[in-house]
Order: C-alpha cells, then structure tokens, then sequence
C-alpha cells in the first residue's frame, strides 16, 4: 500500500500568517520614517492594519502549535507603530 498523501498536522495555511504579517509590518514601520512618510501613506495604512489582524490570529495560532510566535508578536507591533505614527502626524499634530 502506498505512503499516506496527508499533510504534516502542523502544515497549515495558518502558518503563513506570521510572515505576511510581519511583511506588512515592516511596510507599515516604514511610514514612521520622515521621508517615507507621504510616499507610503496609502500603503501603510492598509498594511498597518492588515499586519494587526494578521499577527493577532497568528499569535493565536502559534499559541496552538502552528506557526511562530516572536515573528506573529513582531509582525502586531510593527504594525500598530505604523497605525500609531500615522494617527500621531494625521490626528494628533493637526489637530
């Protein structure tokens, strides 16, 4: 009889999480740089939340098994200093 085909337990799509999410992060963390700032704008804001969402669940996931959890805890924080900068120079400076 031929070996089982199924995947490893811990091969799951949740374990792409952790990367996308830092990927985000690192775009999001970007915009906190003064030159960068206005180039990335739309960009960041988008990754800064995606990289939140994403590196919370994947938290979640590395809690169970699947997935790292230094890069899921790096991805949210990159991601929330890009939100943090963002609302900092559009809400809290003009305002």
């Amino acid at each position: 009889m031929a070996a089982s085909s199924s995947s490893h337990p811990t091969d799951s799509p949740a374990g792409a999480l952790a990367p996308l999410a830092l990927f985000c992060g690192i775009i999001a963390a970007a915009s906190a740089w003064p030159t960068l700032t206005f180039v990335l704008f739309p960009w960041s804001l988008l990754a800064g939340g995606f990289a939140v969402t994403f590196g919370a669940m994947a938290v979640h996931y590395a809690a169970c098994g699947i997935g790292r959890r230094w890069t899921a805890v790096t991805a949210t924080v990159l991601g929330a200093v890009g939100l943090a900068d963002l609302f900092l120079l559009f809400v809290v400076l003009p305002g």
